[in-house]
């Protein structure tokens, strides 16, 4: 086979997919049974290390990059005028923005405990930098300003003293410059009280994960070859991939603080997994297993903002018998364990998420935002 399967749109199945699974991901981290009870695997690390949990906002990050360099290099092509594109990333922007910050304050809408940054105002920020970057530099270009702000990032967080604290220290959430800024210039409410996992520094390291995500998306464009392909891309996953690993010496792998060792950590398995997917589903042909994957990536920003629109029915008593969640996991009492009831009441969840999906996969509803 000497060409990658594509779908009707002229999109790599694979990508939509590991997008949609990505997503599904998402739902199930963010709504376990009970918060009290949860798989380590499903939480955060507490601070340095990773999770396969911290992997899921990377991954959609670089897989917005790869989206990028594909659609945008395609339409440059196609001779469309860059004022254009220019407007739409901007109207794209701020409609994902706004959408995070309807999210933040639905239902109460307090807006003197506003939070101005999140996962969708992070997502939305981070592809207005990065469509711009692509649309204004090549892929050397792109490599060296990556590894410039990597390096710059990795300088500022270790070796420079902050004021009034002195030496960095990152054993903790509060001592490093990304806290400090925050503290200083980042207006409303903060995530974690003192400190937030979406704040302003680490939004640059941030922009570099999607920027990996172009530079794979580049990659896959310019080579013709299938198994040429596939084997750069194993080789640049599994390369970062060390990066990342021999860098968290130095520089711990941190998503609160979205680290260089991170990115490149991240970046890595998101490139090995992107490989994986394009081998089994683009050229061994075996799609089946992506349906789902398939039906949330077609809507995958809608399907997020539902998820957590829903989250008010579903962990809430609203009409005097007690929550969902909470009568799920009382019903499930006894007969497996609380860790157990509360990732399976997460599954159910992320497939009740998946009904208005997939109707509006069938009825062709692909909502733009």
């Amino acid at each position: 086979m000497s060409e990658l399967s594509t779908n009707a749109s002229d999109r790599l199945i694979s990508l939509d997919a590991l997008r949609g699974f990505t997503i599904a991901g998402m739902v199930i981290v963010n709504d376990p049974g009970s918060w009290s009870h949860v798989f380590s695997p499903l939480l955060h690390a507490e601070w340095n290390g990773s999770t396969p949990t911290d992997l899921v906002f990377p991954f959609f990050l670089f897989m917005v990059g790869v989206s990028i360099a594909l659609a945008y290099t395609k339409r440059i092509k196609a001779g469309a005028d860059k004022k254009d594109l220019y407007k739409k990333i901007l109207s794209r922007t701020v409609k994902i923005y706004l959408l995070g910050m309807f999210l933040t304050l639905f239902p109460k809408f307090d807006f003197a405990n506003i939070r101005l940054v999140g996962v969708l105002p992070r997502i939305s920020i981070v592809f207005f930098f990065a469509a711009i970057i692509f649309l204004n530099t090549n892929w050397k270009q792109q490599i060296r300003l990556a590894i410039g702000i990597l390096v710059g990032y990795f300088i500022l967080m270790v070796y420079i003293p902050i004021p009034g604290i002195g030496a960095p220290d990152l054993s903790g959430p509060e001592t490093n410059w990304a806290n400090w800024i925050d503290k200083n210039f980042l207006p409303g409410r903060m995530y974690r009280g003192t400190w937030d996992p979406e704040g302003i520094l680490s939004t640059f390291p941030a922009i570099v994960t999607s920027m990996v995500g172009m530079l794979i998306g580049t990659l896959i464009l310019s080579l013709k070859d299938v198994y040429k392909k596939l084997t750069w891309l194993f080789f640049a996953g599994f390369i970062m991939l060390l990066i990342g690993e021999a860098w968290h010496w130095f520089f711990p792998i941190n998503k609160h603080i979205w680290t260089s060792s991170y990115v490149m950590y991240a970046g890595g398995l998101a490139t090995l997994s992107l490989a994986a997917c394009i081998l089994v589903v683009d050229i061994l042909g075996y799609h089946k297993w992506t349906f789902i994957g398939k039906v949330y990536g077609a809507n995958a920003i809608t399907s997020y903002v539902l998820a957590g629109l829903l989250t008010q029915v579903f962990y809430r008593d609203l009409f005097g018998f007690g929550a969902p969640n909470k009568l799920f996991m009382d019903g499930m009492t006894g007969i497996v364990s609380a860790e157990m009831a509360s990732f399976m009441y997460a599954i159910l969840y992320m497939l009740i998420i998946f009904l208005p999906a997939l109707y509006m996969y069938r009825k062709k509803i692909f909502i733009r935002v």
